[in-house]
C-alpha cells in the first residue's frame, strides 16, 4: 500500500508539462519518502515536495540566467 501511494504521487507528478516539471519530480521523490517518514503522508509530502522543488529548479535557473548576463 505504502509503494502504491508513492507510486500514484509520481505519477500525478509526472503528468506535468517538461516545463512545469523542473525540481519537481525530485523534490516529490524525496518529500514523498519524507512524508512516508513521518508518520505515513507520502501523498501530502509529495506533493509539498513537488512544489518546493519546482520553486528551487526556478531560482537556481534565474541565478544561473544573472550569472550569464553579468559575464
Amino acid at each position: 500500500m505504502k509503494l502504491a501511494t508513492l507510486a500514484l504521487a509520481l505519477a500525478i507528478v509526472s503528468s506535468a508539462g517538461a516545463a512545469d516539471a523542473h525540481g519537481c519530480i525530485k523534490g516529490a521523490v524525496v518529500g514523498g519518502v519524507a512524508g512516508h517518514l513521518a508518520h505515513h503522508h507520502a501523498l501530502a509530502g509529495a506533493a509539498v515536495g513537488c512544489v518546493v522543488g519546482h520553486h528551487m529548479a526556478h531560482v537556481q535557473a534565474k541565478r544561473a540566467a544573472d550569472a550569464r548576463r553579468h559575464h
